[in-house]
């Protein structure tokens, strides 16, 4: 009797001794399966981007979860969160040219990424015997304008052996990189996209350029007006740039179109027209037009119409706001912008009779249609301290503080869509076929807050800075 009980006593200590044997055991250092191999990885036209890795709040929250736990396991079998984000870095460098830890898609464009990531991790770490660690990890793949591409993820789980040794949260987690290595080296999309993309932001990709859309107002009206010797405009549209800025999509569809309004509506001639696309809009083209062209070309008693589509940005410094050039770089942006300030003060000096200016731009830095300089916060503007002259009638996408939509159904800014649908539609003209610049706002503003606030979940409020004898500016005058 004493044997037998003897014997099950040691078999017990021995199985005990083994438990806890398993549980101190370590896993094995993963290593690059491509490591000792010459080939390179399946996904290696992924090498020719570099890419720029944001950290997600939900990241963050999961490296001061594992470390309140790693504190209490006393050091005994804690996982090294430094380790473990060096680990997905370097699963990421060595597929990619380079990896460059960014905070936002705006400082992605600004470091000269090609394509961006965000990092989401969620973590649960089990306490209790039986029960699971478990890892999720997750890569957000973007182009620089917030288009997603694709998603590569990893989830792994490592059960709390008897008794509860901490082992099981590495095991949990390596689990979860190999399974996110697996998901990323058979991203197709992701090889598509590295395939297609030139490293130049002024080149198409398909993946990332907004469709060409037709919409109502591509179509031109048939309210047409009689021809205007006298009337001068400058229309300009800039969706790509040179500093790699975010994409203002639609902008180059949108000066075009409304190009083709002044000419063949309107009553501009076309020789007095000068459209300025991407390239051809630089800052040295603005002064060229604004301050050489235009004096040069316009007599008394003409009408100037200026159309921008394209980023604003401002100054934190100062709070002036900047039109942003082809060429321009919100963090020099004194040097290579061209301010409101500059703009009207160039305007206000011409013989024309009246001036319309249209800006589907904004100026906050918060997104939208504006641009701002690394590191700096988003600002309220004070649009109305801008000192605008008289004979200026000034019609603006949005208020200070707020982003300019694009309208992605119709093709176009949200601005600009109902500008050129109220210049179209009957009901805004009177009874001769004119159509005055008051009235035209009066459409356009309700029906931007509607739309910006139901499909956008955005306030967008356009903005009309003129005295109230300017409001009666024909838009269109002498047609039908």
């Amino acid at each position: 009797m004493m044997k037998k009980t003897a014997g099950k006593l040691t078999l017990l200590i021995f199985l005990t001794v083994a438990l806890l044997f398993t549980g101190c055991t370590a896993p094995p250092v993963r290593q690059d399966p491509f490591a000792s191999l010459d080939a390179q990885p399946a996904n290696a036209p992924l090498k020719s981007l570099k890419l720029g890795l944001i950290i997600s709040p939900n990241t963050m929250q999961a490296i001061g979860y594992i470390n309140t736990i790693n504190s209490s396991d006393l050091g005994i079998g804690s996982l090294d969160t430094n380790r473990y984000f060096k680990d997905i870095t370097d699963l990421l460098s060595r597929r990619f040219k380079e990896v460059v830890r960014v905070n936002s898609l705006q400082e992605a464009a600004s470091s000269g990424a090609d394509i961006s990531a965000i990092l989401d991790v969620y973590a649960k770490l089990g306490s209790i015997s039986f029960t699971h660690s478990i890892f999720q990890d997750k890569l957000i793949f973007m182009s620089l304008d917030g288009a997603q591409i694709d998603v590569a993820s990893g989830e792994g789980r490592a059960m709390v052996p008897y008794p509860a040794w901490p082992t099981h949260k590495q095991k949990a987690a390596d689990a979860a990189m190999i399974e996110l290595e697996k998901s990323l080296s058979s991203s197709e999309k992701l090889k598509e996209y590295a395939r297609t993309y030139s490293g130049n932001r002024s080149a198409t990709i398909a993946i990332t350029a907004p469709a060409k859309i037709k919409s109502d107002v591509d179509e031109l009206p048939a309210i047409k007006a009689k021809p205007n010797k006298k009337a001068y405009a400058i229309v300009i549209g800039i969706e790509n740039y040179r500093q790699k800025l975010p994409r203002a999509d639609f902008a180059t569809h949108d000066a075009e179109t409304v190009a083709e309004y002044l000419t063949k509506v309107m009553g501009y001639p076309a020789e007095n027209v000068v459209t300025l696309l991407n390239d051809h809009a630089s800052n040295v083209d603005f002064a060229k037009y604004f301050e050489k062209w235009l004096p040069n070309n316009v007599e008394k008693d003409s009408t100037v119409f200026i159309y921008y589509s394209g980023h604003g940005a401002p100054n934190t410094k100062t709070g002036d706001a900047f039109l942003v050039p082809y060429d321009g770089d919100p963090s020099f942006i004194n040097e290579t912008g061209y301010s409101l300030k500059r703009l009207y003060d160039s305007l206000g000096k011409l013989q024309a009779k009246e001036i319309i200016v249209a800006l589907d731009s904004c100026f906050s830095g918060a997104g939208g249609r504006s641009v701002i300089a690394k590191g700096s916060r988003p600002l309220v503007m004070r649009m109305d301290n801008l000192t605008i002259p008289s004979k200026i009638a000034v019609l603006s996408a949005s208020s200070g503080e707020q982003t300019s939509s694009t309208y992605e159904e119709k093709g176009h800014g949200l601005f600009t869509y109902f500008l050129l649908k109220g210049i179209k539609d009957d009901d805004n003209a009177n009874k001769n076929g004119t159509v005055e610049i008051g009235e035209l706002f009066d459409y356009i503003k309700p029906q931007v807050e509607r739309i910006a606030r139901k499909v956008y979940n955005n306030e967008q409020t356009p903005q009309m800075t003129a005295p109230k004898e300017n409001q009666k500016i024909f838009l269109i005058s002498n047609g039908k």
